[in-house]
């Protein structure tokens, strides 16, 4: 495991691969589920000191730094590792749906569409895409792997890293007891949030938000309070899109009312750089289960996004 060398406020960043096919919620694997799969490795205390980030779901393919990251050119297996993260950007290499990293030489709109698959009725993200190719090609086929990046936050420094035993094998979503779900560690670092550099935020000055994960405005879980929408992302509800989340709980359904994710509006407070530690650690009454995830952004990037992919 790559550690960093200051033990200030930390970040652990996980990536499994994933070994068989996944049933559970489409676009993410919450963070609510990581917390329950880790739980059975952990002592109580230390399960109840944990945070977790959603899971993003990464095609492990060749692709090219973005233009914003520390680190530039081609690399081969780009979504199947974790590269060092020296900025605030590169700690969202991994965490796009859209995946502006990978080449456009590459299957783009399959690998941003994950292949289903029906098991026992149930719809199922499968765990590699497999890609016929020309008969002029040297193989027939080409097969992407598919990973899990999230990452795990702990008031307490002490608690993290978590050891390489507790994040080896857990299994995500449903049908575990027929091996669905099941993943492989295979990569995790440590990340000092206050030893990034946050220069581009820094010498900005019109910003934007991107909300990554789902934000709680209402929830039926007990004792959780209802969140206003923060005054300094949005002047008013007309400029959002929500969604209708659901949080288990010991075999409990409880329904949220989010602020649904994807979704970028102009920043408004005067503070982005300790704005975009918040939304890394999370902003809401369930940012703990991953919902409330935030990316800050100088608005001068609005129209650059899908420039930062290379031949």
């Amino acid at each position: 495991m790559k550690k960093s060398h200051n033990m200030g406020n930390q970040i652990q960043q996980v990536l499994w691969e994933l070994r068989m096919d996944y049933i559970g919620h489409p676009y993410y694997v919450s963070g609510n589920a990581i917390l329950h799969a880790l739980g059975h490795h952990l002592d109580p205390e230390t399960h109840a000191a944990v945070s977790a980030s959603h899971g993003v779901f990464v095609p492990g393919q060749f692709g090219a730094f973005p233009d914003e990251h520390s680190q530039s050119g081609s690399h081969p297996h780009l979504g199947s590792g974790l590269p060092d993260v020296n900025t605030y950007d590169d700690l969202f290499l991994q965490r796009e749906a859209i995946h502006p990293w990978l080449l456009n030489t590459r299957a783009r709109d399959v690998l941003n569409t994950h292949d289903l698959r029906i098991h026992g009725g149930h719809p199922a993200l499968a765990h590699e895409t497999i890609m016929g190719r020309r008969e002029d090609q040297r193989k027939q086929q080409q097969t992407t792997k598919w990973y899990v990046h999230a990452y795990l936050y702990a008031d307490d420094p002490a608690v993290l890293p978590l050891s390489e035993d507790v994040l080896e094998d857990p299994q995500f979503g449903g049908k575990r007891n027929y091996g669905y779900g099941e993943v492989e560690l295979k990569d995790t670092q440590l990340v000092d949030l206050d030893n990034l550099d946050y220069s581009r935020l820094e010498d900005a000055e019109t910003y934007l938000i991107k909300l990554l994960t789902p934000f709680v405005l209402k929830s039926e879980y007990p004792e959780a309070n209802d969140c206003t929408i923060p005054s300094w992302w949005a002047e008013n509800r007309d400029e959002l899109r929500f969604r209708e989340e659901k949080l288990l709980e010991q075999r409990e359904v409880f329904r949220l009312e989010t602020v649904d994710h994807g979704q970028v509006v102009e920043y408004l407070g005067g503070r982005p750089v300790e704005t975009a530690k918040n939304g890394i650690q999370r902003i809401g009454s369930h940012s703990r289960y991953g919902f409330g995830e935030i990316r800050v952004r100088p608005l001068v990037e609005q129209n650059q996004e899908s420039d930062c992919v290379h031949e």
